[in-house]
């Protein structure tokens, strides 16, 4: 299994980025610990329920994402880099296929830039996502606030 972050061009990359009110360390507990995580993970509406969660290097993070109207939507990942508090990447096994490499950078001591790349294979599959993901990166992002502000480090 190759578990090698992919090398993407412009095209072939979604990119969501925001700067949090929060320390780099509590911004990277709430991607690392699935206490956390469940709470903001998705778009509006979307709740989860985590089957397996192994937050190392080839680690498995296997849940459903449970849809505000219908749907369930299986999703199997594999963490593929994890660099304590700046990295985190992890490739889906399930469809849609991309990477998602996330990236943790301390402007001061309670400010956080969160850099959110969605990496495909090709441009063509990027492209189909596109118009529907930007705006629901954003929604996941004001989830992920709200839930920071409930965090103690």
């Amino acid at each position: 299994m190759d578990s090698k972050i992919i090398k993407t061009t412009a095209e072939s990359e979604i990119v969501s980025t925001r700067v949090f009110s929060f320390p780099q360390e509590l911004v990277f507990k709430a991607w690392s610990e699935p206490e956390h995580l469940k709470n903001w993970w998705g778009p509006n509406g979307f709740t989860n329920t985590f089957h397996e969660f192994d937050f190392r290097e080839g680690g498995k993070w296997t849940f459903t994402m449970h849809g505000p109207e219908k749907g369930n939507y299986e999703n199997d990942v594999e963490f593929i880099k994890i660099e304590k508090p700046n990295l985190i990447a992890w490739k889906r096994h399930s469809k849609p296929l991309f990477q998602i490499l996330t990236t943790f950078e301390a402007i001061s001591e309670n400010e956080t830039k969160l850099v959110f790349k969605m990496l495909f294979e090709t441009e063509e599959e990027c492209q189909k996502l596109k118009p529907y993901v930007v705006d629901k990166n954003e929604e996941n992002f004001d989830k992920l606030e709200i839930e920071l502000s409930k965090m103690k480090l």
